[in-house]
């Protein structure tokens, strides 16, 4: 199975590589471009969309070449095209959000069909089903959110899903290692191309297909074998964009903005201004972060409770002072 991992991820990869560039000429050719605005758009010249179709197709033949399917990995595949699909016709600008919300609680329900929920047997099956669907849409929006600089989302993405392959080895789902050493392997060679100065972004396509895929990869493994509190692992492994967008949720209404309105509240934006406006040092940071949280997420599965508490409320503490640090930043409309 070890060999069938590799060759799915450098599959994955360097379908990702020879995608990539066409994905953008085509993009380009077809005016699916994403054009400055001189306010939250700050790129000198339209770049095309579509990166996210390179990616999804990328894994897709790699995953459908490479590995054998279950009813849980074809729910999995079935959830992420049903998204990326949606985010397609986002991308070319013709959906609304209403329709758009639509199409991602269909992706959850075939998840939920297929028996794809949240692993907290101590809460009752409707308390289970209710968290797994704000879990699953959450996370696809908030990488939808988190998607606002060259390589933020896609490069966290890899790191996230990085820990997520760690822990299902552990778990010995290999299945689920399937699909995410495929995902990992379209992500890196995306990155090539997204990393600042990016000449391609995911586009909703790929940022929504990252999210719902990461957040329900997260939900089928089992963390609490030697800890009690091991569920909190996923929170940190994916912590980045849940915290990026419950930050934008506070900032806005603090400034009496819409919550779904766009304005430059994103802790990444502001991180970006305090380190001296280089988008290339900003996503490093922010690499770094997600490591240290990625790690932290595998050490609290085999931390004891008390030990576990003790961690996240350091860590709590630290995130909160960055937040508040942030915050001060004048940032303007």
């Amino acid at each position: 199975m070890v060999i069938q991992l590799i060759l799915g991820f450098l599959l994955a990869y360097a379908l990702s590589r020879m995608g990539t560039p066409m994905a953008r000429d085509a993009a380009l050719r077809f005016g699916v471009v994403d054009h400055p605005d001189g306010q939250l758009k700050n790129h000198t010249e339209p770049v095309a969309y579509l990166g996210g179709l390179a990616v999804f197709t990328s894994f897709l033949l790699s995953l459908g070449m490479i590995f054998d399917f279950d009813r849980e990995l074809l729910a999995l595949v079935l959830a992420s095209t049903i998204v990326t699909a949606v985010g397609l016709i986002d991308d070319f600008g013709v959906l609304t959000p209403k329709p758009k919300m639509l199409g991602q609680i269909v992706a959850v329900f075939v998840l939920l069909k297929a028996g794809v929920i949240l692993q907290l047997v101590f809460l009752p099956w409707w308390a289970r089903y209710l968290l797994t669907i704000v879990w699953l849409l959450g996370l696809s929006n908030a990488f939808n959110l988190l998607d606002i600089m060259d390589g933020l989302a896609s490069g966290v993405g890899f790191i996230a899903g990085s820990f997520l392959l760690v822990v299902a080895v552990l778990n010995g789902r290999w299945v689920v290692a399937a699909f995410t050493v495929a995902l990992l392997g379209a992500l890196v060679g995306f990155l090539r191309f997204n990393f600042p100065p990016a000449s391609i972004y995911l586009g909703d396509c790929g940022s929504l297909f990252i999210g719902l895929s990461l957040g329900a990869l997260a939900m089928v493994m089992h963390y609490t074998d030697s800890s009690p509190l091991g569920f909190l692992a996923p929170l940190y492994i994916l912590a980045l964009p849940l915290i990026d967008t419950v930050y934008v949720i506070v900032l806005r209404l603090r400034a009496g903005r819409r919550i779904y309105h766009g304005s430059p509240d994103h802790f990444p934006l502001r991180l970006r201004r305090r380190l001296g406006g280089s988008t290339t040092r900003t996503v490093l940071v922010i690499y770094a972060a997600g490591v240290a949280l990625g790690g932290i997420g595998l050490l609290v599965m085999v931390l004891d409770p008390m030990a576990t508490v003790a961690v996240t409320s350091v860590v709590g503490a630290l995130v909160l002072g960055a937040l508040v640090w942030l915050a001060r930043v004048p940032m303007g409309s």
